[in-house]
């Protein structure tokens, strides 16, 4: 909290508002308290919220702050107690304590420190749809609410808000999914027609590799919205991937900056790609993908057979990263195992279907794909023995990525980098 801050007064000639995330792995604690609660162990379940307590109150010394938030909680965990049930609209409950609380923390120790600050909540600034634990915001509403109240106070105070937490039409609370603090500054930044969206982090900005696959890789200084998203999509955890989607409607630079080297220029993200000598902007990569292979000689010539198969992912509300077709072979890529179970189950009733669990997604971008001949050759030829099991070039022609098993991850990032980024243009690389 002393950098952030420091980063904020730095910056108070701007008029920032401040959009903060959970301390500390929060949420997950919440989650498992939840978990605990319906499985029928509500004394641990209370143990391990006095813990979460008492964490706050040492970080923060606003013992009536917390000790409110936690009575509503504690109560909230005892009813999960006894109807031994966990919904979604419960899990956006229970999981938006963690910003609603780091939130007031901050305000309170913004105050503290000659900061005149003021804290607003989100919930009543964000609205979402329905669909509750990954909600999408309803963005004209929320645009009008921020618009109407943001400016007035930021004129002479600073905004604290928390991220990742909104509330339905009808006032519920709801969240927009894990990662989603920086898509709360996007969608406030744009309500508010904010001159910059800052995203701070752990890291200089975005990379040109995943540095916990490689090590070394090299900071992009520049970037275009198109590319961010594709590398955020694909697993670049730096950004979350609807993050940009606000900033490019309303046409507003985001800059990714690290909080703990403040003054480490980070990345910045515009709407035109600047010109590169370089082909591949990065490599992202996905680790614990799962391949599902599906057959059917009996759909051969059949017009209904991806429908077939993408309704069962709609119903079980699973995302799709990437797809190979056949006339009747489909492979195609999820990252979440939540209902895999119930897919292969509705598949297997008119396909056969394979599982390869463990693989990896990797994927390089750049603007420049799309212009320049040769680039599979040139990622095929440093593969070399590197086994790949799906290939797609992204509809965008930004992208091309493929599928290798996980214990090949590494080796093929390291190899792709060395090939793609052996000499870097200045003006986009930092070296």
């Amino acid at each position: 909290m002393d950098r952030v801050a420091g980063i904020v007064r730095a910056r108070l000639h701007r008029k920032p508002v401040v959009v903060v995330s959970a301390m500390g792995k929060t949420t997950n604690k919440l989650l498992t308290i939840a978990q605990t609660a319906v499985s029928g162990h509500k004394d641990d379940a209370i143990r391990l919220l006095l813990e979460l307590r008492d964490f706050h109150l040492r970080e923060s010394n606003m013992e009536r702050t917390v000790d409110e938030h936690f009575q509503e909680l504690s109560e909230l965990v005892k009813g999960l107690a006894i109807l031994g049930e966990l919904t979604p609209r419960a899990v956006d409950a229970i999981s938006s304590f963690g910003e609603r609380l780091s939130s007031r923390i901050v305000t309170n120790y913004f105050q503290h420190h000659g900061i005149n600050a003021v804290h607003v909540d989100a919930r009543k600034l964000i609205v979402t749809d329905g669909r509750h634990t990954h909600a999408s915001p309803l963005l004209e509403e929320s645009y009008a609410l921020l618009a109407d109240c943001i400016p007035r106070l930021a004129q002479t105070q600073v905004v604290v808000m928390g991220g990742f937490i909104a509330a339905t039409q009808e006032g519920v609370t709801s969240t927009l999914g894990r990662g989603g603090s920086d898509f709360t500054a996007s969608i406030a930044g744009a309500g508010i027609g904010a001159e910059e969206i800052q995203i701070w982090t752990d890291v200089d900005g975005m990379l040109t590799a995943d540095p916990t696959v490689l090590s070394g890789p090299h900071r992009v200084r520049v970037i275009s919205f198109e590319e961010a998203a594709e590398l955020a999509y694909f697993g670049a955890k730096v950004l979350h991937p609807a993050t940009v989607l606000p900033a490019v409607d309303k046409n507003i630079p985001v800059l990714i900056l690290n909080s703990r080297r403040p003054e480490v220029e980070g990345t910045r993200i515009t709407r035109d790609a600047v010109p590169s000598s370089n082909v591949v902007k990065s490599i992202a990569c996905k680790k614990n993908v799962t391949v599902l292979n599906i057959r059917s000689t009996r759909m051969f010539m059949a017009h209904g057979f991806l429908r077939s198969i993408f309704e069962i992912f709609d119903r079980r509300q699973t995302s799709v990263d990437m797809v190979s077709t056949s006339e009747v072979s489909v492979s195609l890529t999820i990252d979440q195992g939540n209902h895999i179970d119930e897919i292969v189950r509705e598949l297997r009733e008119f396909a056969e279907v394979s599982i390869d669990e463990g693989q990896a997604i990797v994927c390089i971008v750049g603007a420049n794909i799309r212009n320049t001949p040769g680039v599979a050759a040139r990622v095929f030829r440093s593969l070399g023995d590197v086994n790949v099991y799906m290939l797609s070039q992204g509809a965008s022609a930004l992208n091309i990525g493929f599928v290798v098993s996980g214990a090949d991850l590494p080796k093929a990032v390291e190899r792709l980098h060395g090939e793609f980024f052996s000499e870097l243009d200045p003006a986009v690389f930092d070296a």
